[in-house]
């Protein structure tokens, strides 16, 4: 073959690989991307990720909403609880101010009765009234004549009666817890004062002739060393304003001066009122005790 052969089967040559080479690269760029396998694996463990970062996100935000739904249902509820037993308190002691004890009670005042013992929020109001009273005679200090007294009011810590139990037994369970807890907190002030050396006087508008009684359900409670206790004289011989200003004035001929009196009645505290010097504490009554009269009735 000559020169001029050999050249052209060279050029030839030549042209078809470059032809070759360029097709070859025209399918690479044609094929779209490549990735390996390893790369592939990590972009759809990524998207697996991304998928459940969203669903417990999701999950998250639905289990929230359900707790702020369940919160304000909750706080909506216990304003409702708040507003009836504001309105049943204000019934109450409007029927006492008034001696209204016997008229109806509305119905929806009887649960809130139950509950207030139940859940211990009478305890615990109790308990603060209690803590109010020992701060003011922390701050006093009985006369060293002991002509200072201090008179506690009884009444209504004893189940003087047995009519709660023909009636409806959750208000009859009521009037008796709420009678213990008054009682056990009279008598821890009771006590302190006793040791803080102050003469106590006992009062009760209950006739003289349940004296006994009363005596007995006194000692048996731990109530002992008092200095006097007043009862009524007869079953209905005065009206109970009149008993009580009549029982003080007595009182204060003997030479005594009453430096506070402590009671859950109002009628007491409020026949009192002209004694400028005397201290005056409410203890809690619970809204149960307006069922009494009627269950007596």
């Amino acid at each position: 073959m000559s020169a001029y052969g050999h050249q052209m089967e060279h050029s030839y040559s030549t042209r078809s690989l470059s032809a070759a080479s360029e097709m070859r690269s025209s399918f690479v760029l044609e094929s779209g991307f490549y990735i390996t396998s390893f790369s592939a694996t990590i972009f759809i463990a990524g998207f697996a990720t991304l998928g459940l970062l969203l669903i417990t996100l999701l999950v998250s935000m639905a289990m929230m909403l359900q707790s702020c739904q369940n919160n304000s249902a909750g706080i909506l509820e216990l304003r409702n609880i708040n507003d009836d037993y504001s309105y049943c308190k204000i019934h109450s002691l409007h029927a006492q101010l008034n001696h209204l004890e016997e008229q109806n009670v509305p119905n929806v005042c009887k649960d809130l009765a139950v509950q207030y013992i139940k859940g211990g929020q009478y305890a615990r109001d109790l308990d603060l009234t209690k803590s109010v009273i020992e701060d003011y005679f922390n701050g006093v200090k009985p006369s060293e004549d002991g002509f200072d007294v201090v008179l506690i009011d009884i009444d209504g810590i004893f189940p003087l009666s047995p009519h709660s139990s023909n009636l409806f037994q959750s208000i009859s369970n009521c009037i008796l817890e709420a009678k213990k807890l008054k009682r056990m907190a009279v008598l821890r002030l009771y006590i302190n004062l006793q040791a803080s050396g102050w003469p106590i006087i006992l009062f009760s508008r209950e006739p003289v002739k349940d004296q006994n009684v009363t005596i007995d359900h006194l000692v048996s409670a731990g109530f002992r060393g008092w200095s006097s206790l007043m009862m009524r004289e007869g079953e209905n011989s005065t009206k109970t304003n009149e008993y009580i200003s009549t029982q003080r004035n007595a009182i204060q001929t003997k030479g005594f001066q009453i430096i506070s009196i402590i009671s859950s009645h109002v009628d007491i505290l409020s026949a009192a009122y002209e004694d400028a010097g005397m201290r005056k504490f409410l203890l809690p009554d619970p809204i149960c005790d307006m069922f009494e009269h009627q269950m007596k009735a």
